[in-house]
Formats: C-alpha cells, structure tokens, sequence
C-alpha cells in the first residue's frame, strides 16, 4: 500500500517568531549563538524575558578588540568587487586576517548565509558589530567602500547607501519600511549632487536626515 504523506503545516506564528529571534540576535552579537539561541528560546517558552540586550547595550568596539574597520577595509579589496562569494573562501579571508571566529558565525547565522554569501549584506551586518546606531554602521561601511583617495569625507554610490540602509533597517525590524523610504526619497532629492554619490556627511550632519 503506498504511503500517502500529509502536506507540511506552517505554523501561522513561525515567521514572526523568527524575526523576533533574528532581530534579538544582531542587537545582542552573542559570542557563543548557540548557547544563547538555546537560552533565548527556553526563556520564551517559559514565558520570561529573554536575553536581550537594549540598544544602549550593544557590543562596543573594546569587545571585539581584532575587528577595525581598517581590516575590513582589507577584507573587501580582497574579496575584489566580487558580488558574491562562497562562503568557505570568506571563511579563509577571515580567519588569515586573525578576525573572530565567533564574530564570523554570528554574522553567518544572523544572514540567514549559506554556501553563497551576497557580500555587502554580510559586509553591513559586520560592521553592524562595530557601530552603536544604523548611522554609525553605515558611516563604517561607506569608509569601509569609499574608494577617495583625496582625504575628503568618504563617499559611495547613493544606490549602495540605498541598498544598504535598507537591508539593515530591515534586519534591525525597529524602523518600518515608510520611514526609510521618506528618508532615501530625502537625501536623492534634496542632498545628492550630479555625480550620484553620497558622503557621510549627508547624513550623520544633515538635522533633516534622521536615519532611525
């Protein structure tokens, strides 16, 4: 008698529950992600609070003392303007710059990456390690990106800022799609010049750029 197999049932309040979890995880950059999943997870279960850390809690560059920008900066030149990489040879880039391992995985986990990785999205959550607000993340990433050499502000395309500040914004989950939207339409319209480009200063000094 063949087997009959009954169709895979979603529960209804999964996909909020993994936005939740993936939220919680980039906020707090736990060390080790699955001893902390399997806390976050038991304290919902319960009923508790989970182990959350707030904004003002997040990781401060101290604690992840190898991660800089500047070898950042190195890992992106040699990745090479390639959009995507696999994930084993980031893998070796990273661990042959001395980064760490748990850095590393978090931001595997937290990408939700697997064998191919789009690499300005792990860039951004990165750099996400290192910056206390959306606007410091970016202000790491377009020094990260910018390619002047002339000892001006740093600057990138407003499409990458556009791409960028909407991946993370969408990752935090604090920030709802309309707001980011009014924000981008600003900054195309009322700040970027003919040349496309995007300095930091456009908006970690403009009153009228507010970011989150």
């Amino acid at each position: 008698m063949p087997q009959t197999y009954k169709p895979l049932c979603i529960p209804p309040e999964l996909p909020e529950l993994l936005k939740e979890f993936t939220k919680a995880a980039i906020r707090t950059q736990p060390q080790d992600l699955i001893q902390w999943a399997t806390d976050y997870f038991a304290a919902i279960s319960q009923g508790e609070i989970p182990p959350v850390r707030e904004r003002s809690e997040r990781v401060a560059l101290s604690n992840w003392a190898e991660l800089t920008p500047e070898l950042l900066k190195i890992l992106h030149s040699r990745v090479a303007g390639r959009l995507i990489i696999n994930a084993d040879e980031l893998a070796q880039m990273w661990k042959v710059l001395s980064l760490p391992t748990d850095l590393f995985n978090s931001v595997m986990n937290v990408g939700r990456f697997a064998e191919e990785i789009e690499w300005l999205k792990f860039l951004a959550l990165a750099c996400s390690s290192l910056g206390v607000t959306i606007a410091k993340t970016l202000k790491i990433v377009c020094e990260v990106l910018s390619c002047d050499r002339d000892g001006g502000p740093p600057r990138i395309p407003f499409s990458t800022f556009q791409f960028l500040y909407t991946y993370i914004a969408e990752v935090d989950g604090e920030i709802s799609a309309s707001h980011v939207s009014r924000m981008l339409n600003y900054i195309e319209q009322e700040v970027i010049g003919p040349d496309g480009l995007i300095k930091v200063n456009d908006f970690t000094q403009n009153p009228r750029v507010r970011l989150e």
